[in-house]
């Protein structure tokens, strides 16, 4: 009776996984979760995302300024040339050119302050996309997390049925050279331990797997010389959970916050202020232009010219311009039409999108309420079970001692308990992620306790 006694009081630490000597501190959830989005290379390339959109924000709130260009040129004529006269004639000539040209646009029907409002509201889509992406990757790390912490409890599980297997050859033994077994119950038993043996290794592998993914998720090495590890904190008991939220109000928060949706309407805002660029093109164009000019005149073997300095030059060649650009657009083979029909099809289609995510959203909500709610009923369900089982092992345990029932009873009654405890903890982990999603939608951060180590 020992045993049993020793396997009920161990039960409820079975799965918590604390660390052996020599190890590393475990992980919690929120370091892992804090860990991936420092890391992880699918958030990163999304922040590049969003410095791409930034740059062109910059580039848009630039395009205002005056546009400045300078330039220089020589060149050289030879064989026949125009002289002075305006006389073909045989001479080498060198031609030195510089200018300096100032381009200011006036007005060209608002394109450039729609363009640089669309490029705004694509930078905030791209922030809410980046923000999406890291709930994403917590929602992924949590459920990791808990596998992780799942397959370690079953771990556990599969440890105690093995140790219970030595104690009951143990026993055995003893009845056997007592007269009140015969040998095969003692073979019965030891083959019982050897397949117990065989679930620990399957459970260890199983559980080392789920860090392994965890793992890689976290772009974290396992085999270093820290090890990874995780930290199972005291969860809650599932059925001292409060009333999960109804899916209508969880709706109403999520879709006034979550970055999913935000980034759609953003976009969605971005294609109106895109219709208004291609409607720019019915506007005429305004701009100004400054622009300051001269140049230096070489004759080479005439004798009848006379070459004036280069200061000279430079005093009498300049030459300075301003002027005023206006483009009246007439025709243009329906490029400014087609242009403003393909925007507003793009509206269209943005409009779309949102009422998708909107959809898409009640639909994720409504299936992670009935989820919680089937996990909840599921575990309480198992926990039945298990209590049951928990029951039915102890009373076969007590018959099998007093030689009252054979080995085959009594492992049936303890394999069955075992399956009722795997099938507990799957049912208590399922429904901590369901709930945890649940809570996710409705504005709360996705974490497993309210401990200072959590």
């Amino acid at each position: 009776m020992k045993s049993y006694l020793l396997f009920f009081c161990l039960l409820p630490f079975v799965g918590f996984g604390f660390p052996l000597a020599g190890q590393t501190r475990p992980w919690t959830l929120r370091e892992c979760i804090r860990h991936a989005m420092e890391n992880n290379i699918d958030l990163r390339q999304k922040r590049l995302e969003q410095e791409a959109r930034a740059i062109e924000v910059n580039t848009a709130a630039h395009s205002r300024l005056p546009s400045l260009n300078a330039g220089l040129g020589q060149n050289f004529d030879f064989g026949r040339s125009p002289s002075k006269d305006g006389v073909i004639v045989d001479r080498n000539s060198a031609n030195s050119s510089a200018y300096l040209q100032v381009s200011v646009p006036l007005f060209d029907g608002f394109r450039m302050s729609n363009t640089l409002a669309a490029r705004r509201l694509d930078l905030l889509a791209a922030a809410e996309s980046a923000q999406a992406a890291g709930e994403d990757l917590s929602v992924g790390v949590a459920s990791y997390f808990l596998q992780a912490l799942y397959c370690k409890e079953l771990v556990g599980i599969a440890e105690l049925q093995a140790a219970l297997s030595a104690e009951q050859i143990t026993r055995t033994e003893a009845l056997v050279e007592a007269g009140k077994a015969p040998l095969s119950q003692l073979y019965d038993v030891k083959a019982q331990r050897a397949g117990d043996e065989v679930r620990c290794v399957e459970a260890r592998n199983n559980a080392a797997l789920a860090l392994l993914n965890l793992a890689q998720l976290l772009e974290v090495d396992p085999g270093g010389e820290e090890g990874f590890e995780v930290f199972a904190p005291p969860l809650a008991d599932p059925r001292q959970e409060e009333t999960l939220a109804e899916p209508s109000l969880v709706y109403l928060n999520a879709v006034a916050r979550k970055p999913r949706i935000r980034e759609q309407e953003w976009l969605l805002e971005s294609r109106k202020k895109m219709l208004r660029v291609a409607r720019a093109g019915y506007f005429p164009q305004l701009s100004l232009s400054l622009n300051y000019s001269n140049g230096y005149y070489r004759y080479f073997g005439a004798d009848d010219i006379v070459h004036v300095g280069f200061a000279d030059q430079l005093r009498q060649n300049e030459r300075k311009t301003i002027g005023f650009s206006l483009s009246i657009p007439i025709f243009n083979r329906w490029e400014v039409r087609n242009s403003v029909r393909s925007a507003r099809v793009a509206i269209h289609s943005q409009a779309l999108a949102v009422e998708s995510a909107k959809k898409s959203l009640y639909k994720e909500i409504r299936q992670a309420y009935f989820n919680a709610v089937a996990s909840r009923e599921k575990f309480l369900a198992a926990t039945q079970s298990s209590e049951a089982a928990r029951e039915a092992f102890t009373y076969a345990g007590e018959r099998y001692a007093t030689g009252r029932s054979t080995v085959f009873e009594y492992n049936e009654s303890k394999t069955k308990y075992a399956q009722s405890l795997s099938e507990q903890a799957q049912a208590k982990y399922d429904f901590i992620f369901r709930s945890k999603i649940l809570d996710f939608y409705n504005g709360t951060p996705i974490t497993l306790s309210g401990s200072a180590e959590e």
